[in-house]
């Protein structure tokens, strides 16, 4: 792989990083079989991201002068408390080590400025990645997020999954 830069996001990144948006929610809808997720225009929510979070707390890995990567760091107020939200390598990509180097730059970021806790989400069936952030050095259970579903969508396929204290949960 050619060197790969980790860099401030600029206005020329958009379209890549809405690309990039629309592989993770492909990736969302895959795992849970649902075409729903994200709706016909899931890029668009790359553009509330970057709203919400601002062009400065978001980075995009860039690899032979195309962007292949992002993460967004969601800072709190009193900065006691952050989340890296998201992290995306292009699937043409994954497997090559960025994601572990976005992630060491968003700890690096939040370290600089002073955080104290920092958090990361993976949606619960991600295997994959819950224990690739667990390698990273994420081992610390915050907070856990239950959900219900109250109007079952066409495509809902929840299987049995995970025990935690003795609960037995689907995701």
């Amino acid at each position: 792989m050619t060197s790969l830069i980790i860099r401030p996001y600029s206005p020329a990144d958009l379209e890549s990083c809405r690309m990039l948006w629309v592989e993770l929610t492909q990736r969302h809808r895959e795992i849970y079989e649902d075409p729903t997720i994200g709706g016909d225009d899931p890029g668009r929510y790359f553009d509330q991201h970057l709203a919400q979070v601002g062009a400065e707390r978001i980075w995009v890995a860039e690899c032979a002068g195309q962007v292949v990567g992002l993460f967004g760091l969601i800072v709190q107020e009193e900065q006691e408390q952050a989340e890296v939200e998201p992290v995306v390598v292009g699937s043409a990509y994954r497997g090559q080590g960025i994601g572990r180097e976005l992630l060491q730059r968003a700890i690096a970021e939040a370290a600089a400025l002073g955080v104290r806790f920092l958090s990361i989400k993976a949606v619960a069936r991600n295997v994959e990645v819950i224990r690739f952030y667990y390698q990273v050095g994420f081992r610390t259970l915050g907070e856990i997020e239950m959900f219900m579903e109250l109007r079952p969508a066409e495509f809902s396929s929840w299987k049995p999954g995970p025990e935690i204290f003795g609960c037995a949960f689907d995701y």
